[in-house]
């Protein structure tokens, strides 16, 4: 297992909502651990003790650390060709994609397989839109519906309710609303508005529960990755892909970054983006998405896939970063003005406690 966990300086500011709160301040975003691997993150997910399941390509395919980066444990050996997509249900259930196997698997957090959509090693027939061909994302609803994005060898996404019937499937090939060109992750929010990462049409498009077309966010550079928080008008992190083409690789601002945008699509706040790198600020493949309970965001990588493509003529380092850690920081002026809000309710409620002593 060629995992290797170092600290990182804290890099860069930016404003931010959190489960649909504006808190009105800027904050910093520490990247406090990096992991190193030899293979690729496919995906990454938190469960409700903050432990981080690292979804990857290598030997161990499901790799479980608590928050401060210490092994846990690891499940999915001889199961997972090609880890993909990762997402962990409110019933503490996990919800695996794997593209090379054309599957999607429920799992307790213990690795134990509940549910299977699809066949494994069977991929449907190339753009046939039935289900799956290299299928990329598990979503679900507030009602417990489950939407797969099939993203690589079909442009489609699929319902299932949740004992597995498949209840519709919408979308194909191209660049109208409504059609895809590499659906290659989805989320939905907590009213049940679907989006789905729309990756080389550089734009995140919005559904209705059953795949009305809404709306769509543009001003993006190949979305990959998406997470929503849960809540009402949550903030929703997409981590951007840079690049590929040589007339364009070298081209600034265009990636690899993870923007920040509230349930709008308005833009809140970037980090990374003027181009790619292993410094604290910079990336390589942004692909996988997760915020834990104190608001620390985990951004998995394609890195060891990614790097042939970018640095061409530079050999790949061996233990090259796969997943990133940025450990929120609320400004000390913040928590001041905190302090000072708690010991003036303090004043009114001991103010309050009086005056009715008083009257009796």
């Amino acid at each position: 297992m060629h995992f290797a966990v170092s600290p990182v300086p804290k890099v860069s500011d930016g404003e931010a909502f959190e489960e649909g709160i504006c808190l009105n301040y800027f904050f910093s975003l520490g990247s406090t651990r990096c992991v190193g691997s030899r293979h690729n993150e496919g995906g990454v997910g938190v469960d409700r003790h903050d432990n981080v399941f690292v979804f990857n390509r290598g030997e161990h395919p499901m790799i479980v650390f608590d928050c401060d980066g210490n092994f846990l444990r690891s499940f999915g050996e001889g199961m997972f060709p090609r880890a993909h997509g990762v997402f962990m249900a409110p019933d503490d259930t996990i919800w695996l994609t794997d593209d090379g196997d054309h599957t999607v698997r429920q799992c307790t957090l213990e690795g134990k397989v509940l549910l299977t959509l699809g066949i494994s090693g069977k991929p449907a027939p190339f753009m046939s839109g039935e289900p799956f061909h290299r299928c990329t994302h598990t979503a679900m609803s507030p009602q417990g519906d489950i939407y797969v994005s099939d993203g690589y060898g079909n442009s489609r996404v699929h319902k299932y309710a949740p004992n597995g019937k498949l209840l519709l499937s919408w979308g194909g090939p191209g660049t109208d609303p409504g059609e895809f060109n590499i659906a290659h992750n989805i989320t939905c929010d907590a009213d049940g508005w679907v989006y789905v990462a729309d990756r080389e049409n550089h734009r995140v498009q919005v559904f209705d529960g059953n795949g009305k077309y809404e709306t769509q966010w543009n001003n993006l550079h190949r979305p990959c990755g998406l997470f929503m928080p849960p809540g009402k008008c949550p903030v929703c992190y997409i981590g951007e892909l840079g690049a590929v083409q040589p007339v364009s690789r070298n081209v600034p601002n265009l990636g690899p970054r993870v923007t920040i945008v509230d349930n709008t699509g308005k833009r809140i706040s970037r980090l990374g983006g003027l181009g790619p790198g292993l410094g604290p600020t910079e990336f390589l493949a942004p692909h996988g998405l997760a915020v834990d309970s104190h608001g620390a965001l985990y951004i998995g990588e394609v890195s060891w896939t990614n790097w042939p493509q970018t640095f061409r003529d530079k050999p790949r380092p061996d233990n090259l970063r796969s997943l990133h850690k940025f450990r929120k920081v609320v400004p000390a002026a913040v928590v001041a003005a905190g302090e000072r809000l708690a010991v003036q309710e303090g004043d009114r409620r001991r103010a309050r406690a009086s005056t009715i002593s008083g009257k009796r």
